[in-house]
C-alpha cells in the first residue's frame, strides 16, 4: 500500500535522530534539511531537545500527529514505536532503516510480523526494513549520498538493495543522470519492486510522471505482476531497464532432458523480460548507461556515424557496435570526399571519422551537419572527444551543447577526459546532459536497447490446436515421468507440429515390415533409455533389411531397452524447440540448432509461455546462430515462418497441459519449404 503521506508527507519524524551526522538518524535528517524538504521536521531523541536545529522529544508519545516516521533505531524497539505512531499519531507511513530483521533471524522475522500487522491494520505504508529509505522531489528520506539531481523528469530507480542503489547512483551522477525518485525496498514485508511498479502503472500521468524506469531485483515474488505492470507502463510510453541478480537452485539442479540441463532461473527471467518489453542489463555501468540513452532522442535507425579525434576509441566502439547487430556504414563518394577537403590533411572520414587531435571545434561542428543535413545512411551520431591535457575543451563542448539542442538526429557525447577536463565535463553535464565516458559500454547498451523486444500481445493463437483432445491424452495418462512414444506423438499431433511418421515395436519382423513400407533408407532409435545416443540407441541411415535387422538384435541388448522405433530418414538442418516448467513463471519455451549442438553451444533464447507470432520471431533472430537459418555461404535458409510457428503452437500446448515439466523436440529437421519434428521426448507430473 503506497499512501500520499510517504510520497507527500506534510509532517516528518525521525525515530532515533541523532546530531552525529556518521549514524543514520543523523545522516538522514540531515538530507532531509539540506534537501529542501518544506514541511514539518521533528525528531525523537530522548537526551536532546534540539537535533540539528529541529525540535526533540524524548518519547514517540511526545510528538504531534505526524504523517511519515523514519526510524533510525535498534529493530526490537521498532514494533512498539509503530504501534504507538499509528495508533495514537495517526501517522501513515514508515521507513524503517534498521536491519536485525528477517534477513537475520527467526526472531528477526517475528519482529516484522508484528510490524506489518499493525500498519496494514491502520492502512499505513512501510518501507523496509533493512533499506536506505526513499527519495523523492518532495523529501530526502535516505541516510546516504550521492544526492543525484532531482527533477520530475528524471529516473525512477527502484532497488531491491540499498547499498547497490547508492552504487549505481555513483555510476549514474558521473554520466549526468537525473532523477525522479529512487526506492529502496530493503526486505520489501509490505512494499516491494512489483508494488511500487504496480502503483506507478495504476497512477501514471503521461503529463507530469517520468517515462524512465531502472530496476535491480533480487528476487520476483509476483512474475506475472511484474510482467503485466511493466509492459503496461512500456505500452504507455515508458522505458524500462533492469538487472535481476542470481539465480534458483532449480537452475541447478540435474535434469535429464537438453532442456533440463539448459534451463534455468535466468531462463525465466530473460524470458519475462523479453515478454514485457524490459531492457535487460547486468552490471550497474550498463544498467545507467541504458538510462543516460533512454534521457535522448529515440533512435530511428541502427546506422551509426563516429567523430572523433582519437583512433582507437573509435575503432573499439565500431566492434561494440558490430557485435550488438548495429552498423557504422563506409563513408564514400562525393559527399565524404568533399568533407574530407575541408578537414586538416590526414583526416579520414570514411567513417570512424577522424579529425585528428588537432581538429578544432569548427571542425566538429563541420562533420556533424554533414552527418545530420547531408548524409542520409546516418541515423545518429557518437562524438568522441577527451582532451591529453594540453588544451581547454570548453568551446569543443559547446558545439555538442548547441548541436544536441539542435539536430534531429541523437548524438552521443563521449567524453572520457572526466579528470583532465573535468572542468569541462562538469560544466557540460551542468546544460542538462549527460556524459559516456567508455565508448564500448555505450556500445553494448545500445545494442541491449536495439534488440529489446516490444511488450507481447496477450492472445493466446489458439488456432489448429485441439485443446480438448490435449486434456484427454493428458488426462489418461496414468503415471508421471516420461510418456511412451504414441503419448507424444498424440500429443504434438493435437497441437498441429507437423512430425515424421513412425512406429515402435519390440518385434523385429513388425519393425522391418514398416521400413520395407515406408522405403529405406531409415532411422532406427531405441525406446527405453532416456539419452540414446549416449548408449549408442541411435542408427542413421539404415539402407537395407539385413542390416535393420542386425541393429534391432544389438539395441535391444542395451539396458533399460523394451522396443526400436524406426523412421524414415530425412534430411535438413538440425533444429532444436524445448520446455521447462519453472515454479511462479510458467512454462519457458526454449529455441536454437538441434542435435548435439544444443548443449555443447548453448546458443538459446527463451520466451514464457503463451507465445505471440511476433516473440517467435525475436526469439528466432536473437540466435547468434541465426544466420544459419538464414542460410550462408551457399547453404539454403530454412523456413523461418514454419519454425516460428512450432513455437507458437508448442507454447499453446504448454498453456493447457501444465502437467509437463519438461519436454524436448530435438532434433526438428528443417529446409526451405517445411519443418517436421523428428524426435521428442515430454516428461509430465499430476
Amino acid at each position: 500500500m503506497i499512501t500520499t503521506q510517504l510520497l507527500r508527507p506534510e509532517s516528518i519524524v525521525v525515530v532515533g535522530a541523532s546530531n552525529n551526522i556518521h549514524k543514520p538518524g543523523g545522516a538522514i535528517l540531515k538530507n532531509l534539511i539540506n534537501g529542501g524538504y518544506c514541511g514539518e521536521l521533528r525528531a525523537v531523541n530522548p537526551k536532546e531537545t534540539e537535533v540539528q536545529g529541529v525540535p526533540s522529544f524524548a518519547d514517540a508519545k511526545d510528538i504531534p500527529d505526524t504523517d511519515l516516521a523514519i526510524l533510525a533505531i535498534p529493530a526490537a524497539m521498532c514494533p512498539d514505536v509503530v504501534e504507538v505512531l499509528a495508533k495514537e499519531k495517526r501517522t501513515r507511513a514508515f521507513i524503517i532503516l534498521s536491519a536485525g530483521f528477517g534477513e537475520e533471524t527467526h526472531e528477526g522475522a517475528l519482529l516484522e510480523e508484528r510490524i506489518l500487522e499493525t500498519v496494514n491494520k491502520y492502512g499505513a505504508s512501510l518501507i523496509g526494513p533493512n533499506c536506505i529509505g526513499l527519495m523523492n522531489t518532495w523529501h530526502h528520506s535516505v541516510f546516504s549520498q550521492p544526492i543525484p539531481q532531482l527533477n520530475p523528469q528524471g529516473v525512477d530507480l527502484i532497488s531491491s538493495s540499498g547499498a547497490t542503489a547508492v552504487f549505481i547512483l555513483e555510476s549514474a551522477v558521473t554520466k549526468g543522470l537525473q532523477f525522479n525518485s529512487v526506492w529502496s525496498v530493503g526486505n520489501a514485508k509490505q512494499i516491494g519492486v512489483e508494488d511500487v511498479l504496480e502503483y506507478m502503472d495504476n497512477t501514471f500521468d503521461p503529463e507530469k510522471d517520468s517515462r524512465l524506469k531502472l530496476l535491480y531485483i533480487e528476487s520476483i515474488t509476483d512474475p506475472d505482476r511484474l510482467l503485466f505492470h511493466a509492459s503496461s507502463l512500456i505500452k504507455k510510453g515508458c522505458k524500462i531497464a533492469a538487472i535481476k541478480a542470481g539465480s534458483s537452485e532449480s537452475g541447478s539442479r540435474a535434469a535429464s532432458s537438453h532442456t533440463g540441463a539448459i534451463a534455468s532461473s535466468d531462463s525465466a527471467v530473460e524470458a519475462l523480460f523479453r515478454k514485457a518489453g524490459i531492457v535487460r542489463c547486468f552490471s550497474r555501468e550498463e544498467l545507467t548507461t541504458v538510462g543516460c540513452v533512454f534521457t535522448l532522442p529515440e533512435l530511428r535507425g541502427k546506422n551509426f556515424a563516429i567523430i572523433t579525434h582519437a583512433g582507437g576509441p573509435g575503432v573499439m566502439l565500431t566492434d561494440a557496435l558490430s557485435k550488438g547487430g548495429l552498423n557504422v556504414p563506409r563513408l564514400e563518394g562525393p559527399l565524404a570526399d568533399e568533407l574530407k577537403s575541408k578537414l586538416f590533411p590526414g583526416a579520414a572520414v570514411g567513417n570512424p571519422i577522424d579529425i585528428l587531435a588537432t581538429g578544432t571545434p569548427d571542425h566538429l561542428r563541420l562533420c556533424i551537419d554533414y552527418c545530420e543535413e547531408k548524409l542520409e545512411n546516418i541515423d545518429a551520431m557518437m562524438a568522441i572527444f577527451g582532451t591529453p591535457g594540453l588544451v581547454t575543451m570548453f568551446e569543443m563542448y559547446d558545439v555538442l551543447h548547441e548541436k544536441m539542442q539542435t539536430c534531429r538526429k541523437p548524438i552521443f557525447p563521449i567524453l572520457p577526459s572526466i579528470n583532465t577536463a573535468g572542468a569541462e565535463v562538469s560544466a557540460f553535464l551542468a546544460k542538462g546532459h549527460v556524459n559516456f565516458a567508455d565508448e564500448v559500454t555505450l556500445g553494448t547498451a545500445l545494442s541491449r536497447i536495439f534488440n529489446a523486444s516490444q511488450p507481447a500481445a496477450n492472445e493466446i493463437e489458439l488456432f489448429g490446436v485441439d485443446i480438448p483432445r490435449i486434456r484427454r491424452i493428458i488426462d489418461s495418462i496414468p503415471e508421471d515421468g516420461y510418456i511412451a512414444p504414441h503419448h507424444v506423438q498424440a500429443l504434438l499431433h493435437s497441437a498441429g507440429i507437423p512430425i515424421v511418421e513412425e512406429f515402435v515395436s519390440g518385434n523385429k519382423d513388425e519393425v522391418i515390415a514398416f521400413a520395407r513400407r515406408c522405403g529405406f533408407p531409415v532411422v532406427a532409435k531405441v525406446v527405453g533409455p532416456v539419452h540414446k545416443s549416449d548408449v549408442g540407441g541411435v542408427v542413421l541411415n539404415i539402407k537395407g533389411e539385413q542390416h535393420l535387422a542386425l541393429e534391432f538384435d544389438r539395441m535391444m541388448q542395451i539396458p533399460e531397452a523394451h522396443a526400436i522405433m524406426v523412421q524414415p530418414m530425412l534430411k535438413g538442418t538440425e533444429l532444436f524447440i524445448g520446455a521447462k516448467y519453472e515454479e511462479k513463471f510458467g512454462h519457458v519455451v526454449l529455441c536454437g540448432l538441434g542435435g548435439i549442438f544444443v548443449e555443447v553451444l548453448k546458443d538459446v533464447s527463451s520466451g514464457l509461455a503463451p507465445l505471440s507470432y511476433e516473440e517467435a520471431y525475436s526469439m528466432i533472430r536473437s540466435l547468434r546462430a541465426y544466420k544459419i537459418i538464414q542460410g550462408t555461404r551457399g547453404q539454403k535458409g530454412v523456413n523461418e515462418d514454419k519454425f516460428a510457428e512450432i513455437i507458437v503452437r508448442l507454447s499453446t500446448l504448454l498453456r493447457f497441459a501444465t502437467e509437463i515439466k519438461e519436454m524436448d523436440i530435438n532434433p526438428l529437421l528443417a529446409t526451405e519449404k517445411d519443418v517436421i519434428a523428428v524426435d521428442a521426448r515430454i516428461r509430465i507430473e499430476k
